[in-house]
């Protein structure tokens, strides 16, 4: 009997840097960005070969990220109903590809992995979508398109689900830098209820050790560096680091900490999402796509020793 991995094909990408090997590992189910390193260091957080994606690691979310109420929203004066994904607490969760198998057109060191998003319950739009891992000599560059090639004006959104690391540094000794003004308070089941201004915990300009933070949390009002990018970072005790950036289509971050990732005493999400939480319904920052019309959105990871 042939055994087929959990997360489908695995796509390995190689490419001389500047300071050894960049390695990325890809998933085909989620298009999930299942492990990268840099010069022999892991700086994405994987998991045992033959097992399901733990916590959605690395996934694509499309055609929306994070949640929606009871799954029910209202599209043009119609009110749909999207199958409910996330049971406990009554949601539907990171769109409608999270277990759907890519096909894949890989070189060495770069694949772009397609899926169509096909109408079904509470979306009756057809999509047409593919990410692109690019690496780079420090890290790796991520390309997400979308183009409408069904009927009507689609609502789209995007976000991904990276985990991060630096090699064997214990990931609540990292610091989190994160450059949001505002956070969304939520309820207990972590649907917004307001958007207020960083404290606290959530006040990470400065930086704060992962260890001392409990995180699910998502944050806007994201301020940009010169060149229009938005970057978050995580420091080793050493000096080095990883940063996120994204660029000006992706205004919020979901940061995500636990003490369950499989092989690991803590791992940390960064997800670059360009709509909160619940957009479906409060309409914030949801793009309407024409039918014929291609959105483009990129992100990256960088290391520097």
């Amino acid at each position: 009997m042939t055994h087929i991995d959990p997360t489908g094909t695995q796509v390995h990408l190689r490419r001389e840097g500047a300071t050894g090997a960049v390695t990325a590992q890809i998933a085909q189910v989620g298009a999930a960005l299942r492990g990268l390193s840099v010069g022999g260091v892991d700086i994405v957080a994987g998991y045992p070969e033959g097992s399901p994606t733990p916590f959605g690691s690395g996934i694509v979310l499309a055609p929306w990220p994070n949640r929606v109420r009871d799954g029910r929203w209202t599209d043009g004066g119609t009110t749909r109903q999207l199958d409910v994904t996330e049971p406990d607490r009554s949601n539907a969760i990171h769109g409608l590809l999270r277990y759907a198998p890519y096909a894949i057109d890989a070189a060495e060191d770069a694949a772009t992995l397609s899926a169509t998003v096909f109408p079904q319950h509470g979306y009756p739009y057809t999509l047409r979508t593919s990410v692109t891992y690019a690496l780079t000599d420090d890290g790796i560059e991520v390309t997400h398109a979308v183009e409408n090639v069904g009927d009507g004006d689609a609502a789209v959104a995007l976000g991904t689900h990276p985990f991060f690391g630096i090699g064997d540094v214990p990931t609540e000794d990292l610091t989190l830098v994160l450059p949001a003004q505002t956070v969304f308070e939520v309820d207990d089941r972590l649907l917004p209820t307001a958007e207020v201004p960083v404290s606290g915990q959530y006040d990470l300009r400065a930086g704060a050790r992962v260890g001392d933070l409990d995180l699910d949390t998502g944050f806007g009002s994201l301020a940009r560096d010169a060149d229009g990018r938005v970057r978050t970072t995580l420091t080793a005790p050493d000096g080095r680091r990883v940063t996120m950036w994204q660029d000006e289509n992706w205004g919020y971050i979901q940061a995500f900490n636990t003490d369950a990732y499989p092989g690991r005493s803590m791992a940390i999400a960064i997800e670059p999402m360009t709509a909160p939480a619940d957009a479906f319904n409060s309409g914030r920052d949801v793009r309407r796509l024409a039918p014929g019309e291609t959105w483009t959105a990129r992100w990256g990871v960088s290391y520097s020793a």
